[in-house]
């Protein structure tokens, strides 16, 4: 009875040690491949969201000075106009 108990006690500890090696391998494929794919992504030259909404903040902000710039100069240029447009002198006189 003794050696049986022995037995079951020996397979139980090299059960344990298999499911902790498996659980570890498990552990380090996922920092593996969280690795990997930082690696990947940090390859595709992507930025990132903060950088994202600042330039698009800029983008708004050029935008709206765009639209600014364009009325001003056509105001000015309306005002530049001459009221009536002077006759061209006729030709052969």
């Amino acid at each position: 009875m003794q050696s049986e108990n022995r037995l079951f006690e020996d397979l139980v500890k090299m059960m344990n040690g298999a499911a902790g090696t498996f659980a570890g391998m498990g552990r380090e494929a996922e920092s593996s491949m969280r690795q990997k794919m930082r690696e990947w992504v940090g390859g595709l030259d992507m930025v990132s969201r903060e950088e994202f909404d600042a330039v698009k903040a800029m983008a708004i902000a050029a935008r709206d000075e765009n639209d600014a710039l364009k009325k001003r100069i056509d105001a000015l240029e309306a005002a530049a106009k001459p009221a009536k447009a002077p006759k061209a002198p006729k030709a052969g006189a």
